[in-house]
């Protein structure tokens, strides 16, 4: 009798048991929330907004504002293969046509940006360097020639002029208030694929030492950019010109993330004197620049490694016949600091040829004062 109440009791506590999981598994709303209750209670929260109605950031307007004025850039030039078998001067005798070579015709691309109604077009030098033939490619299908009007090869710029008129032109924006971490978008001709727009933010400014210009003080960005870019429009949100793309930094052709533009503040100055002058003048001193390194610092008596050295100068140079000697470290021009060699160069550079500048100098642990009249650049060598 006890052996059968014992089973039965066993049977209730089980369907007890089986009945209370199942309610605290599906339904454990059902169950009483003591006072005492001291479980972890999580509060979560469920937007009732789509995903489709969230606000998305777009960057169309300011495209569209500026790819009418980007131009696709096709340029051939010939170029002469010389015979190896020419270098024998026993096949040159009896095979002068060996001598001459074969002629081919080699083409590139690249991009430009239109900055002026008029037809004008900024481009990079080293794009269309030794070019005698280029064409235009405009947003709209349309394909027109240009001829050179003028080249910075310091700079790496050029200007081109179209004999086309009322062509979409970019409007200039001033890099005075551009930052490091501003949205920036690239346009311009990939791989000879048309008009593309990349996305980036500006990473760093006045980046210099590069060795890629002899001035340089340039916008690195993030936005992708890759070969057939180089002239193409560095643009900022509202799709006003801020750089001309000029490099890349990459081990493999490709875009790596890390692309430097010319600031419009520099090309700007350089498309007008080309317009106006047919050239860039620039001041000269005459004097050949070093960095002022810690150890200089200690053996020229300086109190901080900062100014630039006078390495050399041209005899009869402009500097030379102010007065000024190597190891004369320069601090200041015109009243503008001199921290290093490239910030010296564009100081000089910016100077009007013929005028005097006051230059800074740091002469045997002494401050001294020289009045320079300022000459006019050379062109530089071709290579």
């Amino acid at each position: 009798m006890v052996r059968r109440f014992w089973l039965l009791f066993a049977q209730a506590c089980t369907l007890c048991l089986a009945a209370l999981f199942v309610v605290v598994t599906l339904r454990p709303d059902l169950l009483p929330q003591g006072s005492g209750h001291t479980g972890t209670v999580v509060v979560t929260q469920e937007t009732a907004t789509p995903v489709t109605a969230a606000r998305v950031a777009s960057y169309a307007d300011a495209a569209k504002k500026a790819m009418p004025a980007v131009v696709n850039l096709y340029t051939s030039k010939e170029v002469r293969a010389r015979n190896p078998l020419a270098e024998d001067p026993l096949f040159r005798r009896y095979f002068p046509e060996l001598d001459r070579g074969t002629g081919r015709r080699q083409t590139s691309l690249g991009s430009g940006v239109i900055v002026s109604p008029e037809g004008y077009v900024l481009t990079n030098h080293h794009v269309i360097e030794g070019a005698d033939d280029i064409q235009l490619v405009l947003s709209d299908g349309r394909r027109i020639s240009a001829r050179v009007r003028g080249t910075d090869p310091e700079s790496d710029l050029a200007v081109l002029k179209a004999d086309v008129e009322g062509l979409p032109a970019m409007t200039f924006a001033s890099t005075e208030n551009l930052q490091v971490g501003d949205v920036v978008l690239a346009i311009g001709n990939p791989f000879g694929l048309g008009n593309t727009v990349t996305f980036g933010i500006v990473s760093a400014m006045g980046r210099n030492y590069l060795g890629v210009n002899r001035f340089e003080d340039f916008i690195q960005t993030d936005a992708a950019i890759n070969p057939g870019n180089s002239g193409g429009a560095l643009v900022d949100t509202a799709g006003n010109l801020v750089g001309i793309n000029s490099t890349i930094y990459s081990q493999s052709g490709g875009s790596l993330g890390i692309a430097f533009s010319i600031p419009v503040s520099l090309a700007r100055s350089v498309f007008e004197q080309i317009v106006r002058d047919g050239e860039v003048t620039r001041g000269w001193l005459g004097i050949v620049p070093a960095p002022v390194t810690a150890e200089a610092a200690k053996a020229l008596a300086l109190e901080r490694a900062e100014g630039v050295v006078i390495r050399e100068l041209e005899p009869n140079g402009p500097a030379a016949r102010a007065g000024m000697q190597v190891y004369d470290v320069v601090v200041e021009i015109a009243g503008k600091p001199t921290r290093n060699v490239p910030q010296l160069l564009a100081r000089i550079a910016e100077l009007p040829p013929g005028s005097v500048a006051k230059v800074n100098v740091v002469r045997k642990g002494k401050e001294a004062l020289v009045d320079v009249t300022v000459g006019k650049r050379p062109p530089p060598e071709k290579q």
